[in-house]
């Protein structure tokens, strides 16, 4: 039986009159990648430190790893010993190489993973000798990896872990993530690519004014899995298109009517990107 990592009930943060989170709910068990999606001011960047310990929250219940993340005191230094942590932006400093800032980080630790060997799984290996400050976005990026994962973290926070990367970079940041599942390491992610939580989620949630609008799989979501397909194919010099539950059907009728290859055909069903903007209003800045 999986036991969840993640149990948050009934979360609520305000700011003011603004209520940033009212009411989340979240159940995220051992191994799982987990996103969380959602637009600019919509409770997900608040959902996320207040499960961090970074901030504290006003109402609700929440167990990471069995402990609650509000909680002061040496406990809670136990509690940080097994998880990582990943922000958007980190600060350290330029004037220490690659390996130096990693055999640092290692020593807040009590079981380190092998430092050799994180250098090698997010592919730094040969800037070790590198100064922070002359690495590329990409391998700055790796680092901040590197650090998170130092610590064998049984949970990873990962925020917006691509922005500003490449194709080549984001693909092989993807497969580092994968070869992190292997290890069972829960992972909850945050970021604004649809397709980078398609190719690495599990399940997401989407956020939107505060609470979660749907918790499923990325081909589920929204109902994506049972919509409509749009059939497409030209016909003389026009396109036409015809919406269809059941796109197999019209294809069938459309070969016959052509008898044989049917001009321009296309099959497309909703992507994920396209739910998701239907599910949150059409907004994503």
């Amino acid at each position: 039986m999986n036991v969840n990592v993640i149990e948050v009930k009934g979360l609520k943060k305000s700011y003011g009159q603004v209520h940033a989170v009212r009411g989340v709910d979240l159940s995220i068990p051992a191994g799982e990648i987990f996103a969380l999606l959602g637009p600019n001011g919509a409770g997900k960047t608040t959902t996320v430190e207040i499960l961090e310990g970074f901030r504290g929250r006003d109402a609700g219940e929440i167990s990471i790893l069995g402990f609650d993340p509000q909680t002061q005191g040496y406990a809670a230094r136990q509690w940080r010993d097994r998880i990582g942590i990943v922000l958007q932006s980190a600060a350290d400093a330029g004037d220490l190489t690659v390996i130096e800032t990693v055999k640092h980080f290692s020593g807040y630790y009590s079981k380190p993973r092998n430092i050799d060997e994180v250098m090698n799984a997010v592919g730094l290996e040969d800037k070790s000798g590198a100064l922070i400050r002359n690495l590329s976005g990409g391998q700055r990026r790796r680092l901040d990896v590197a650090l998170g994962i130092i610590g064998s973290p049984e949970l990873l926070f990962l925020d917006e872990p691509t922005t500003g990367f490449d194709p080549e970079a984001r693909r092989a940041f993807w497969a580092l993530i994968e070869q992190l599942r292997g290890t069972g390491t829960t992972i909850l992610l945050t970021t604004h690519y649809l397709d980078e939580a398609e190719a690495l989620a599990d399940r997401v949630a989407v956020i939107n004014n505060g609470l979660i609008v749907e918790v499923s799989t990325p081909a589920e979501l929204g109902g994506r899995a049972t919509a409509q397909a749009v059939v497409t194919w030209r016909d003389g010099s026009q396109i036409k298109t015809e919406a269809t539950d059941n796109p197999t059907a019209v294809v069938a009728r459309l070969s016959a009517h052509f008898g044989g290859e049917i001009p321009e055909l296309a099959v497309i069903r909703p992507s994920l990107e396209d739910i998701y903007l239907t599910m949150i209003g059409g907004r994503d800045e």
